[in-house]
């Protein structure tokens, strides 16, 4: 059963400690990270079966962040999760860390694949997804990608590739948050039209309000069920959700602020959200 008010909870959680993560180093990735904190609640701590004591365990859910600059997101998770302590968050970007900038599976522990390569991560599922399937484990590979990402035509021929492949394990989300680095992405590359060109590269495809829990939940139900394709659900987010001092502004890709100013949005976050501390 979803529990909703338990996974607010953990999405509280894990947006404190990756403001936190990002303003001990001085700047990072925030807007990226904190838009997708819901699907990456709802995944790690509802739906994909995993173990954080045998990460590598072979039929587990695969969870693949192909936008890698979500990373601090991620490793926030997987330290909640107990992948890694969470005093580990405060190395993120340092010299020697097991936590760099984008996610790298060399060096932390329960990422399933390196992103940062603008389209590497969404092949990559799609490859991880037809191994699963040629072995016949009973798994299911998850993907995000970005808005912005999705400008870039390896992309689209991972689309192509993974419906002719049929592959019903592989299900993907698209962070539509509607900026990336250089602006807006309708005045770079509109990509208002999604919904329609995911479903001309014949995918499932799903809307919803990446934000909401019910709706992640109702979707990702729907897209289990659909066994002759692969499945594209649609996040309409906002960038930077959580981190109120960079909501749904643009330059909020990456930002730059301190310790005292991550402690300010923490405290303004729960004000707003009426979270346990």
């Amino acid at each position: 059963m979803l529990d909703v008010d338990q996974l607010k909870q953990k999405a509280l959680e894990i947006r404190k400690l990756t403001i936190e993560e990002i303003g001990n180093f001085g700047s990072g990735h925030i807007g990226g990270s904190m838009s997708i904190v819901e699907l990456l609640t709802y995944l790690y701590y509802h739906e994909m079966r995993l173990d954080p004591s045998n990460p590598k365990k072979e039929d587990r859910d695969r969870f693949v962040c192909s936008k890698g600059h979500a990373g601090p997101a991620v490793y926030a998770t997987l330290a909640s999760k107990g992948y890694f302590p969470i005093e580990e968050l405060k190395t993120l970007n340092q010299g020697g860390t097991k936590l760099p900038s984008h996610c790298d599976m060399t060096k932390t522990k329960g990422v399933d694949f390196t992103g940062g390569s603008l389209g590497q991560g969404f092949s990559a599922a799609i490859g991880i997804a037809l191994g699963q399937k040629i072995r016949k484990i009973e798994a299911n590979t998850f993907v995000v990608v970005g808005d912005g990402e999705s400008q870039e035509g390896q992309i689209w021929e991972g689309a192509a590739t993974a419906a002719q492949w049929k592959l019903g394990n592989l299900i993907a989300f698209t962070d539509f948050n509607r900026l990336q680095l250089d602006g807006y992405t309708e005045d770079i590359i509109s990509m208002e039209n999604i919904d329609t060109r995911w479903l001309g590269f014949n995918w499932h495809v799903q809307r919803i309000n990446g934000h909401d829990f019910a709706q992640l939940d109702r979707a990702v139900q729907n897209a289990k069920k659909v066994v002759d394709r692969p499945s594209m659900i649609i996040m309409d987010t906002v960038k930077s959700y959580g981190f109120i001092p960079g909501e749904g502004i643009s330059g909020n890709h990456s930002m730059a602020y301190d310790m005292k100013t991550a402690t300010k949005a923490v405290e303004a976050l729960y004000d707003r959200e009426g979270g346990k501390r």
